[in-house]
C-alpha cells in the first residue's frame, strides 16, 4: 500500500468517530441545582422509587444512603423500600433483565451513574436528563406512542405523561406544544423534573457534598499556612539588606 494511501486510511480510522458526532448537538435547557435542598431531593427519590425504579435499578446505591438526604430509616422503609426487604439492600428491579428484553426490546439501563455519564460539550448529564423528560411527545408510529425530540425513536415510553399531559412536535418550526394538560401544570412539572433529576444527581456521588467541603476546608487551611509562612518569612528576613 502506498504510503498517501496509507495515511489517508489512518486518517479515516481516527476521525470517523468523530464524524459520526458530528450532527448530534442538541440544545438542553439547563436543570435547577437542588443539591442542597433535602426537601427537593426527597422529593426526587420519591418519584424516582414511583415512576422510574420499576425498570430502572441504581444498583450502585443502596436503600440505607437515603437517610443521608434526611431520612430515617423506618420513612425509608414505610415509603421507598419497594424492591427489597433489608435496608442496606441495593436500589435493584423487581422484575429480570431477560423478562425486560422481551418487553421492550431491550433491558432498560440503571441509572447509579445515568447524571455523569450523559454529559457532552450540550451541557451536563443533569441538564441532558432534563430536557430529555420534559421533551416526550405522541408520536403514533412509535411502538410505546411516545417520542422524544432529543432521543429520537426512544424505546423508552413517557411514564410520567399523566403528571405532564400529553405533547405535539411541530417538526416544521422544531417546537413542542402541550396539547392535552396534565395533572400538573408546566411549571410544577418542571419542579418535579428538577427535583428528580437532582435525586439521580445525588446518588451518581453522594459523597459530593462532603468532597466540596473538604475541599474548602483545605483550601482555608493552605491559606492560614501560607499567611503564617509568609510573616514567618518576613520577621525572619527583616533584619537581611
Amino acid at each position: 500500500m502506498k504510503a498517501n494511501s496509507l495515511k489517508t486510511l489512518v486518517l479515516a480510522f481516527c476521525f470517523a468517530p468523530l464524524a459520526a458526532f458530528a450532527n448530534t448537538s442538541v440544545h438542553l435547557d439547563r436543570a435547577p441545582d437542588v443539591q442542597g435542598d433535602p426537601a427537593a431531593l426527597q422529593n426526587g427519590a420519591k418519584i424516582f422509587v414511583n415512576y422510574c425504579l420499576t425498570c430502572h435499578g441504581a444498583s450502585q446505591l443502596r436503600y440505607n444512603r437515603l437517610t443521608e438526604l434526611g431520612l430515617t430509616e423506618e420513612q425509608v422503609k414505610d415509603n421507598l423500600m419497594f424492591t427489597a426487604d433489608k435496608i442496606g439492600e441495593q436500589m435493584k428491579i423487581a422484575a429480570r433483565p431477560e423478562e425486560q428484553k422481551k418487553w421492550f426490546g431491550a433491558t432498560p439501563p440503571d441509572l447509579s451513574l445515568i447524571a455523569r455519564s450523559r454529559a457532552s460539550g450540550d451541557g451536563s448529564g443533569a441538564d441532558w436528563l432534563y430536557t430529555y423528560l420534559r421533551s416526550f411527545y405522541r408520536d403514533e408510529n412509535r411502538p410505546t406512542g411516545w417520542n422524544n425530540v432529543i432521543f429520537e425513536n426512544v424505546g423508552m415510553p413517557h411514564v410520567l405523561w399523566q403528571l405532564q399531559g400529553e405533547q405535539h412536535f411541530d417538526h416544521e418550526n422544531h417546537k413542542l406544544e402541550l396539547v392535552v394538560p396534565g395533572q400538573l401544570s408546566p411549571e410544577e412539572y418542571d419542579k418535579q423534573i428538577g427535583d428528580l433529576v437532582g435525586f439521580l444527581v445525588w446518588a451518581a456521588e453522594p459523597e459530593a457534598g462532603l468532597r466540596k467541603k473538604i475541599g474548602v476546608g483545605v483550601l482555608l487551611f493552605l491559606g492560614v499556612l501560607f499567611a503564617a509562612a509568609y510573616l514567618l518569612k518576613k520577621e525572619y528576613w527583616k533584619d537581611v539588606h
